[in-house]
């Protein structure tokens, strides 16, 4: 039986530190002992008396305990490992959460004959005690000479191996994928649940305060006349405050804010009533005018004023919160509706999709990313729905969206009042087919890598931040639907065209 030196405590070229390594037995294991375990190696299974000797003297016995490295990343792949006891973890480094199990008793591992493979793509390290027989890549084809069917056995494992690691891949995209769609959500839910609890839980006070002050306006016994006209007072400013707040909805000025507020202040200060910087904001809010104040003092005495406007100032905190809390379960429930509708929730697989819509459902699920971002989008109303695998599509969508947002975020400016970038989106009839754009004004593809970007695996995002199968997602996909996917680029604009037939039903 072949032996080597043992290689032990020996260094990972990355971090110089020292790893163990498997290493020879002091005392080999005898040839009728390995042919044993050969023979309950899964691949191996039906080979003569003769092949299994020559696999258990011609390759190299290794050992190692639990935590014994076999191999590290990017390390040449020059060995066939025969597993015989224990298992392989493979992990890989920069890659996030990923472990690839490929290596257990009863397999074929490391390089096989007609592999391509040229590198480790993890590092492999033994989970429990390990017993197994490398065979190096110098003796492959003596090995396939001496035992013809090895061909036909590792390619079997090769298009196995490749199919599970791909599945694997494939699983943590979608992980990675839905772990981003997550944080998108929560941070959307976030802003309104947030606003609502803090509504909800000081509208408890402000409606005590509220009461307190109807309380102490009542025990003045007022005369009817005077009552009556303090409640037409109010119905008439209400209705005029109602009339104004929906003509003058959007962004206010924070000067002028602050300037009514001072003003607010400085007159109730005049007019005797007690803690105006507490009422003053309340009132600068409700676009209520100071002649307005000075018609309810006239209907008033000194001492009823205070506590009429103190109860006016807490029912429009009170109604204001009320309104709060209103809009904000309705965003709440805005987004629970549109992540219904992206993920197609309850629905046949196929379905009508609505290719506006869809983008539409896609883009809510980004609105955390898409601040100081000009969105702009261009829908061809005469294009009718489309039969398609709704869900699958809104995946097409968010990789290329999610796609152009990075893409932009590379050329950002720092400055926060300045525009990131632009987005775009159109839809359109081209001949047969539903024609989406998807625009960005990123940095655009270089030449050299625009050939590589539809490749499985391919990536040019940091370590850990992408797998490299978004866009073969993406491409498989549109495939599905008997579409197509191009991409036109250059500096300071990209733009991905997906071409999607009208008419799905030869398509399936």
């Amino acid at each position: 039986m072949a032996t080597t030196t043992p290689q032990l405590d020996m260094q990972d070229p990355t971090t110089n530190e020292p790893v163990r390594r498997p290493n020879c037995p002091a005392m080999p294991t005898s040839v009728c002992e390995i042919v044993t375990a050969l023979r309950n190696v899964g691949p191996l299974e039906g080979l003569s008396d003769e092949e299994y000797a020559w696999l258990a003297t011609h390759g190299t016995e290794r050992f190692g305990e639990a935590g014994t490295v076999l191999f590290l990343e990017n390390e040449p792949a020059k060995t066939l490992h025969i597993m015989l006891k224990g298992e392989v973890q493979v992990r890989r480094r920069h890659s996030g959460p990923i472990a690839l199990f490929i290596g257990r008793a009863g397999q074929l591992t490391g390089k096989l004959p007609f592999s391509r493979m040229k590198t480790y793509g993890g590092d492999g390290s033994s989970v429990g005690d390990l017993w197994a027989i490398d065979i190096p890549e110098e003796m492959f084809a003596e090995m396939l000479a001496a035992i013809p069917s090895m061909a036909q056995r590792c390619v079997s494992v090769l298009l196995d191996r490749v199919r599970e690691v791909t599945r694997i891949e494939q699983q943590a995209e979608k992980l990675s994928a839905l772990g981003k769609l997550a944080a998108n959500l929560a941070h959307e839910l976030n802003n309104p649940a947030s606003a609502a609890q803090r509504s909800a839980a000081t509208l408890v006070g402000q409606l005590r305060q509220y009461g307190e002050q109807t309380f102490r306006l009542g025990a003045l016994n007022l005369p009817s006349d005077q009552i009556a006209g303090i409640r037409h007072w109010v119905s008439e400013t209400r209705t005029q405050l109602d009339a104004e707040a929906l003509q003058r909805r959007g962004a206010k000025d924070n000067l002028a804010q602050t300037d009514r507020e001072e003003a607010f202040q400085a007159w109730l200060a005049s007019h005797q009533v007690a803690n105006p910087w507490d009422l003053a904001p309340t009132l600068a809010e409700s676009n209520i005018t100071i002649p307005q104040l000075e018609a309810l003092f006239a209907l008033s005495t000194p001492e009823v004023f205070p506590i009429g406007i103190a109860a006016f100032t807490s029912s429009l905190r009170a109604e204001r919160m009320s309104e709060t809390v209103l809009d904000s379960t309705v965003r709440i429930f805005d987004l629970i509706s549109a992540i219904k509708d992206y993920s197609y929730m309850d629905q046949a697989p196929m379905q009508e999709v609505d290719i506006a819509q869809s983008l539409e459902n896609t883009l809510a699920m980004f609105n955390s990313r898409l601040r100081g971002i000009a969105v702009e989008i261009d829908f061809d109303p005469t294009l009718t729905p489309i039969r398609a695998y709704g869900s699958e599509l809104n995946q097409v969508w968010t990789a290329l969206i999610e796609n152009a947002l990075d893409a932009i975020d590379t050329t950002a400016v720092n400055s926060p009042d300045a525009p990131r970038g632009t987005l775009r989106l159109t839809t359109k009839l081209s001949g047969e087919f539903a024609l989406v754009e998807i625009w960005d004004s990123g940095p655009g593809i270089p030449p050299e890598l625009k050939s590589r970007i539809f490749e499985p695996f391919f990536t040019t995002k940091a370590p850990g931040l992408g797998l490299g199968l978004g866009l073969d997602t993406v491409q498989r996909i549109v495939s599905k639907h008997s579409g197509f996917i191009s991409v036109e680029t250059k500096a300071e604009a990209t733009c991905f065209q997906v071409r999607l037939p009208l008419e799905q039903a030869e398509a399936y």
